[in-house]
């Protein structure tokens, strides 16, 4: 018969033995009980995924979300070549937007109509198509043949300086690309625009027709003799630099008229000359500028180069 002092010393042993067992499965369930969460078994934990799989989302508000998303990705179309045109269109659109505010309009541009001109007149299409990322930066831009189109803000400025009125007639000296004559196409009634170098007079013709701006004529000519048959003239802008006013101008301007012309060879001064009603004139100098010269018949001799 087992002695009474090795029952207990066998009864201390099972309690030093099991013990640490049970500390650690009570720790646990008060743990969870705790956080209000019920002692899951591995059977619990693999039955409980397998309906959140079958389930979805427990939020409500974040299945909506989702289901909706879905049928937007149905619903959705395929992006057409229309809609990547309209996105183009609305960015250039901000671009120039930008543009009139930031270089014009944040400077000294003050004349409604030729902030409105100049949101109105597409500049991206006047020049070549390897540029039109930039066609909206405040710099001039090479259009070809040797010439350039003006920064927007010289476009603005000389158009503002020459006060044109809705009645006016209008010579636009130096077509280049067609962008001045398609701003004061938007502000007078007639623009008759002369252009040396004839494969620009041609396209910008093209490019001002299918614009549709039926208010101007555009021809293949010297521009230092202005345009005679089509004389006089209200506002007359001259869009390269002469050694000198040519005279020829002077004579086509109406009484109460405004020339706007880049005057010199190495240093320019953008001019205004204004006719009286007397036939004199009075001119004064606006600002330094640099234009590119102006392209003259090679059989006259007061051509400049």
């Amino acid at each position: 018969m087992m002695s009474l002092t090795r029952r207990r010393s066998l009864i201390l042993l099972f309690l030093a033995l099991a013990l640490p067992a049970l500390l650690l499965v009570l720790s646990k369930s008060w743990h969870d009980l705790a956080r209000n969460r019920p002692v899951q078994t591995p059977d619990d934990i693999s039955d409980s995924k397998h309906k959140s799989q079958e389930k979805g989302p427990q939020n409500p508000e974040l299945a909506q979300q989702l289901d909706r998303a879905k049928d937007r990705d149905l619903e959705k179309p395929a992006r057409t070549s229309a809609d990547v045109n309209d996105a183009l269109e609305s960015t250039v659109a901000r671009n120039r937007l930008a543009m009139v505010q930031a270089q014009l309009a944040g400077r000294d541009i003050t004349d409604e109509r030729v902030l409105k001109a100049m949101r109105r007149v597409p500049r991206h299409l006047f020049v070549p198509e390897e540029l039109r990322a930039l066609a909206y930066t405040d710099r001039p831009l090479p259009i070809g043949h040797g010439q350039t189109i003006s920064q927007p803000y010289v476009v603005a400025l000389m158009t503002q300086l020459a006060q044109p009125s809705e009645s006016a007639r209008a010579l636009d000296v130096g077509t280049g690309s067609g962008y001045q004559a398609a701003v004061l196409a938007e502000l007078v009634h007639q623009v008759y625009s002369i252009e040396i170098v004839c494969p620009l007079a041609d396209a910008a013709r093209q490019r001002l027709k299918t614009r549709g701006y039926d208010n101007v004529e555009v021809r293949c000519g010297d521009g230092f003799n202005g345009w005679p048959d089509r004389a006089p003239f209200d506002v007359i802008i001259v869009a390269a630099a002469s050694k000198k006013v040519p005279q020829p101008l002077i004579d086509q301007l109406a009484p109460g008229g405004r020339l706007v012309i880049p005057v010199g060879k190495y240093f320019q001064e953008l001019m205004v000359i204004e006719k009286q009603p007397d036939g004199s004139v009075k001119q004064r100098s606006v600002a330094p500028v640099a234009f590119v010269p102006m392209t003259r018949d090679k059989k006259d001799p007061d051509q400049v180069r």
